[in-house]
Formats: structure tokens, sequence, C-alpha cells
């Protein structure tokens, strides 16, 4: 037995839990509220992942989607989400697992999470993600530029991100 309690463990499945629920706040009939919005990266590589070949050739190992006005289908399960996008004006269905994300951040009311590193190699990892305590990915990429292709059709209006980092 270790003494070690595992806070880090602890605190990364309370922060996916966080996202799950606003997920499903996204997925209620009502939507989400005022001017609430995400910006999710995952690692396209990462296990369980599931989205079309053209993509993953394009963004071979992180991915930045934006959950806004134009998405449909979102289902939030317990270990992954699922919901289609656009691209270059083409649906595409998307599955991405929990333990996948790297970052969520919610630009509205300047909230972000980032999902630490718990291994040297994501590629090994193979245990999927238990509801308890998920295993963190093994490192947080550094943030991707939002692809024109993600973003979805808006009022015109870009933002930076740099506009939200912290400096």
């Amino acid at each position: 037995m270790t003494d070690d309690i595992g806070y880090q463990a602890l605190t990364q499945a309370a922060m996916r839990g966080v996202m799950k629920e606003a997920l499903k706040l996204a997925a209620s009939d009502a939507g989400l509220p005022g001017n609430h919005h995400f910006y999710i990266s995952f690692r396209t590589r990462a296990p369980g992942v599931q989205i079309a070949d053209h993509l993953l050739t394009k963004y071979p190992e992180e991915m930045m989607i934006v959950v806004q006005h134009q998405f449909w289908d979102l289902e939030v399960g317990d270990r992954k989400f699922e919901l289609v996008l656009q691209f270059s004006g083409v649906p595409q269905h998307l599955e991405i697992p929990y333990s996948a994300v790297t970052r969520f951040h919610d630009p509205s009311v300047d909230f972000l999470m980032v999902f630490e590193p718990t291994s040297a190699n994501y590629r090994d990892e193979v245990e999927p993600v238990r509801e308890d305590i998920s295993d963190a990915p093994e490192q947080a990429a550094p943030e991707a530029d939002v692809a024109d292709e993600a973003r979805p059709a808006s009022d015109g209006t870009v933002v930076q991100l740099d506009t939200f980092r912290r400096k």
C-alpha cells in the first residue's frame, strides 16, 4: 500500500467532471446560456478518438474544436463525448474520450482548465478512463491555432487566443 492519496489524479478527475457537466448543459434543450462557448483541444491519436482520416492527416497530434453555434448531435457519455461539426462545409462526426482532452476553455468567462500529464508517452496508454479517478494525458500540448474549418460561422468577429492568455 502506498502513502500517496493521489490528489493530482483526484483533481484531474474532478476537472473532467466539470467539463462533462458543462458539455451536458450544451447538449440540453436549453443549450448554453448567454455567450458561453467552448474551445476544446484534444490529442488526435489518443486511444478512443475517432475522427475522419483527412482531419487526422491535417491535425496529426492535436486539434482544437469550437462548440458554439454550429454543432449537432452532441452526446455526453461517461467516458467520452460525440458531436458533429462542419469542416469546409462538410459535416463530420467526432468521438472524443475525456482522457484525450488537453485543454477546455470557455472564453466568455475566461475559464480555462489544462489537463496535466501523468506518463511519458500517451501512445502507450491502454487503460480506459475510469469515472472515479481518470489518468490524465501525458502532456498538455502547446496551444494550437483554431483552424479555419474548426471555426463556426459567426458574426465575423475574430477572436485572438492571445487575449485570453495569462501574461
